[in-house]
């Protein structure tokens, strides 16, 4: 089966052989190709009862229902997390994804594999001191839309501000685009920010300079 971009690139990330549970499965078809193409053993959920139904559907199409279990829950709820599990949370905004993995018992999730819509200097911040660290990040553009796939590992390594915002494994990969994306919208923040607010304006200024020596590497 063949999967939309976003999906195979955070399929591409999960580790063979693993338990995965995928909140928010909507369809379900990231299940499904896990289940198919890298023996994974996947729980999943939604907490949407027609998004559910609609996986339910697809995981029968494909003839997994004795292999792929589905769960109607909120975010972690009443689900037994097996040890080394990986966790995919994609398509939420950063707020929701927090507040979901704040509430779960983390102790057995090996590996998150997180795609945000929005604030993903926050989400870098906040899941590292949830006792993780960035093991990979890859950028997509679909559909004119840029998407950032972040994989996160149970361990400790230390960040600078400028790595939460942009992203530490990132800065070495020179996503041209991207950067381009990050310098244009900067540069509109930076003209739109009053004279007399000095401070954010020599922030959003050091942000400007390190995008621009990230595109000349």
């Amino acid at each position: 089966m063949k999967l939309p971009k976003r999906l195979e690139t955070i399929a591409n990330l999960v580790d063979n052989n693993v338990n995965v549970i995928d909140i928010g499965c909507d369809h379900g078809l990231l299940d499904i190709y896990l289940t198919l193409n890298k023996n994974n053993y996947c729980i999943a959920t939604d907490i949407n009862k027609n998004a559910l139904n609609s996986a339910i559907k697809n995981i029968e199409k494909y003839k997994l229902k004795d292999k792929i279990q589905t769960r109607l829950s909120d975010g972690f709820d009443d689900i037994d997390i097996k040890n080394n599990t990986t966790a995919i949370i994609s398509g939420m905004g950063t707020n929701t994804i927090i507040s979901i993995l704040k509430k779960a018992d983390l102790s057995k999730i090996s590996n998150l594999i997180i795609q945000s819509n929005n604030n993903l200097d926050e989400l870098r911040k906040k899941i590292i001191k949830l006792g993780f660290y960035i093991e990979n990040e890859v950028v997509i553009k679909e559909k004119k839309i840029f998407y950032v796939v972040i994989k996160f590992k149970k361990g400790y390594k230390k960040y600078n501000q400028f790595d939460y915002y942009y992203g530490p494994i990132l800065k070495n990969k020179n996503y041209l685009d991207y950067t381009n994306y990050l310098l244009l919208l900067n540069q509109k923040i930076y003209n739109n920010i009053p004279k007399k607010y000095v401070l954010k304006k020599i922030k959003i200024k050091q942000k400007i300079k390190k995008l621009n020596k990230i595109k000349r590497t």
